[in-house]
């Protein structure tokens, strides 16, 4: 089975380039300063993550979700675990099948 590709109408929002003023133009009135808040304090390694994060926020704002999934997303109380969590179990099982397949010779 191969992956269906995404198209502008299948029902989801329409795509958001992760551009500082496209992110901006997004954000709802109420929390664009806070958006641009975040952006003037963020330093060099903090600001992709800064844009990154109201990115994602937009999105989920503009994805027909009920209010309480929404809610705990936002929240961190959604089922599951966080991305951090993954990438960090997925380079440890990594590592772990290296070291078996490879034992280092005494």
């Amino acid at each position: 089975m191969s992956a269906q590709p995404v198209h502008h109408g299948d029902g989801g929002p329409p795509p958001l380039p992760r551009a500082q003023n496209a992110v901006a133009a997004a954000v709802p009135p109420a929390n664009r300063m806070g958006f641009y808040r975040g952006m003037g304090e963020a330093d060099e390694t903090e600001l992709l993550g800064v844009l990154r994060r109201w990115w994602l926020r937009v999105r989920l704002h503009a994805d027909p979700l009920p209010d309480g999934i929404r809610t705990d997303i936002e929240a961190g109380t959604a089922p599951g675990q966080s991305a951090d969590v993954t990438l960090r179990q997925a380079a440890a099982d990594r590592e772990t099948s290296t070291s078996e397949r490879c034992p280092r010779s005494r």
